[in-house]
């Protein structure tokens, strides 16, 4: 009887790499293929990099291994906000923004720096809640449209197919 496997599918999405993740698997295959002693000109044509690429990865690899290709971590000041607190202002931010004591359900700049010093105790500048929600809570702008409360489709479907050809008949 041949062997039967079952494969278990994971139900949640894998996401695509990053960047950063991509060039990394880069130049790992990079450092597979120099223990191959394949030729600089070949790895970069396989890999789409320039040779000057390739030959700088593999000085790197001489004096350091693999471990001297692989990513290192993201230098700058540390974000404001900790992934918990992100959460807290995806919380908040989907209540609405009436439910925090605004008019109209519309959020702007200013408010959502408003709830997020009000859910986490840290002030935001605008161009720093801009980063949190198109970055780490993947927002994007959304305009309302302006349309006048009164507008009444079904009259503006009549006055183009009865008046206006009355109209345009009449020149």
């Amino acid at each position: 009887m041949p062997f039967e496997s079952q494969s278990v599918v994971s139900e949640m999405p894998v996401p695509p790499l990053t960047r950063p993740q991509l060039a990394e698997a880069r130049r790992m295959r990079a450092v597979e293929l120099f223990e191959q002693g394949r030729p600089h000109a070949q790895i970069a044509g396989m890999l789409g990099v320039s040779p000057e690429s390739v030959r700088r990865w593999k000085r790197q690899w001489e004096q350091g291994g693999a471990p001297a290709l692989r990513r290192s971590p993201a230098t700058g000041r540390p974000p404001k906000l900790d992934d918990a607190q992100v959460e807290k202002v995806r919380a908040a931010l989907e209540q609405g923004a009436q439910a925090h004591g605004f008019e109209a359900d519309l959020w702007t700049l200013e408010r959502v720096g408003l709830v997020v010093e009000r859910v986490t105790g840290a002030k935001l500048a605008r161009a720093s809640v801009w980063r949190l929600l198109t970055g780490r809570l993947g927002r994007s702008l959304q305009r309302p449209q302006r349309r006048a409360v009164e507008r009444d489709e079904s009259e503006i479907a009549r006055w183009v197919t009865h008046e206006w050809p009355r109209i345009k008949r009449g020149r």
